[in-house]
């Protein structure tokens, strides 16, 4: 990344191989500059989304999903912005960084909340340590523990004042981290990071459960009303330091988990964007939305996976684990049934950041390597045959395109295997409740990377109780491997470290990727400066309509 202070050289090297997506940071870029959006149009500047289900949750330290990620980075705004595929000063004005690369000191420009209180450094400081705080349970909390002595207050062996962040004034923000992070300003830019108005949180607990007066925020938007499994509308933040280059005046977040329906409400101009990253168009209308010309495809640093609980027979077995990873036949999958160009997935970080994954570690469909794991598992489970394995269910979130990937693998299973298996969906909330409490045998799920490093997708498994791990696995030596990575300043070194401890997941097989994803949508033509990213997420505070 560019930067002006020469002690940061070696910070630049490090990120030229990991952040493909990353091509620099300049002190002196700002979040606003947006000359494209200062056109004069009498057109209504109302946008119009479907994000189809309830958020899980609409606090920055408690969300842990892509649809929570999509509305917060509306209405909320951390000391970074990703634009272009790089962090640029957004909530901080300016920054400074020690000659050991561990210490960074922000500087915050004049901003306010929605209720008009002053945005400051103790709402940065509280947030992050609210989110450390074992007793709030974060999902995320593991995001911080770059932080000096963040694992060690979110495990109980430390104390909040011993947390590598501090407010030294109200504008004033230094940050201590454990080691040089090279990704840390992009990390700064990711929810979990986002501040909290730490005076309505500490009077009120449940401020961020429904819209009105206590649901403050420090984003370009601010959420006007939210009708619960129903509709988000958000107005423009009159409040935000930069609102003269805010152009949308209102997005209106419909919540309808029908990909058939979204697509209609395009067709008949009640939604001016359908499909990812905040909806789905349904897979069987993506070819002929291609030829019209009228489909967009972004391939994001994303990898769609089963997770087998590890720990409920027969997942507990690592050949029965392999059996089935190895007896899915990817590219029919992506061809036939998702209809994305989706790239099949046989390791599980994308090639942005790893370019020989797009080859992986096994082969794709190897039903001969698959039998031959099954029979193995068998006979370590004292099973004579497949018919004696105990019934699997395949669980996944109610979703059409979901619902068809999952008749697909479970037609795929029974005809390459023999192995029944029943299937079982549940609306969002449910499921991903389902999910971290273990309660279930083999579900689907997807990861979209938070920060543009391998890291990011490997960290999930480090620990048997990781706040998004779900399967219950844990390695030793795969966890020795990211811990001594964090350590490693000679950038060839990291990555091979990085390597070898995704060998030793696709090895065990926790997971079972299935392929790398892809964004598809529609948009109305007149709609420009939407910013997707790499990562596959979207920011809506550049956009507007011509």
């Amino acid at each position: 990344m560019k930067k002006r202070l020469s002690l940061l050289f070696s910070l630049m090297l490090i990120l030229s191989l990991f952040l493909a997506a990353c091509g620099g940071f300049n002190k002196k870029d700002e979040a606003g500059d947006n000359k494209a959006g200062d056109k004069k149009s009498n057109v209504p500047q109302e946008l119009r989304v479907n994000i189809k289900t309830e958020p899980f949750s609409l606090h920055p330290g408690l969300a842990n999903d892509s649809t929570s990620g999509t509305v917060l980075r509306q209405t909320f705004e951390g000391l970074t912005v990703i634009k272009d595929g790089k962090p640029q000063l957004a909530a901080a004005e300016s920054y400074e960084v020690s000659d050991d690369l561990k210490t960074y000191t922000f500087k915050l420009r004049d901003a306010k909340w929605t209720n008009g209180d002053p945005v400051t450094a103790q709402d940065f400081e509280y947030a992050w340590k609210w989110a450390l705080d074992p007793k709030n349970q974060s999902q995320y909390a593991y995001q911080l523990y770059y932080i000096k002595n963040g694992q060690a207050y979110n495990e109980g062996k430390a104390k909040a004042d011993d947390v590598g962040v501090k407010a030294i004034d109200d504008k004033t923000l230094q940050v201590t981290l454990e080691n040089p992070t090279p990704y840390f300003l992009e990390l700064t830019a990711f929810y979990t990071y986002y501040p909290v108005n730490s005076k309505i949180a500490q009077k009120n607990p449940n401020w961020y459960k429904n819209a009105g007066p206590d649901y403050t925020s420090n984003g370009p938007f601010k959420m006007v009303s939210w009708e619960h499994n129903n509709k988000i509308v958000l107005e423009k933040n009159e409040n935000y330091w930069d609102a003269k280059n805010v152009k949308l005046t209102k997005i209106d977040m419909a919540m309808v988990n029908d990909d058939n329906t979204e697509l209609s409400m395009f067709n008949n101009g009640e939604l001016d964007w359908a499909g990812m990253p905040t909806g789905q168009l349904p897979t069987d209308s993506l070819p002929q939305l291609k030829k019209e010309g009228k489909l967009h495809v972004q391939p994001i640093a994303g990898t769609y996976w089963l997770k087998f609980n590890t720990e409920k027979p027969p997942f507990n077995n690592v050949n029965i684990r392999k059996a089935l990873t190895y007896a899915i036949d990817r590219k029919a999958l992506v061809e036939n049934v998702t209809k994305g160009e989706q790239i099949p997935a046989m390791a599980a970080v994308p090639p942005t950041m790893f370019p020989e994954n797009k080859k992986g570690y096994f082969k794709d469909n190897d039903v001969e390597k698959a039998k031959e794991y099954l029979q193995k598992g068998l006979q370590e489970l004292g099973l004579k045959d497949v018919k004696d394995l105990p019934p699997i269910t395949y669980s996944f979130n109610t979703n059409d395109a979901h619902a068809k990937i999952a008749q697909a693998i479970q037609d795929m299973w029974k005809k390459n295997l023999g192995i029944n298996v029943k299937l079982e969906n549940a609306e969002w909330n449910v499921y991903i409740d389902k999910l971290h409490s273990g309660d279930y045998q083999v579900g689907r799920m997807g990861w979209l990377g938070d920060f543009n490093d391998p890291i990011n997708f490997l960290e999930l498994f480090r620990d048997k109780k990781g706040g998004n791990n779900d399967t219950n696995w844990e390695n030793p030596k795969y966890k020795q491997l990211l811990i001594d990575s964090q350590k490693q300043s000679d950038p060839e070194k990291r990555k091979q470290m990085l390597k070898d401890a995704e060998a030793i997941l696709m090895d065990e097989l926790p997971v079972a990727p299935v392929y790398f994803y892809t964004n598809t949508w529609v948009q109305k033509d007149n709609l420009k400066g939407v910013e997707v990213s790499g990562l596959g997420d979207v920011q809506f505070r550049w956009a507007y309509f011509e």
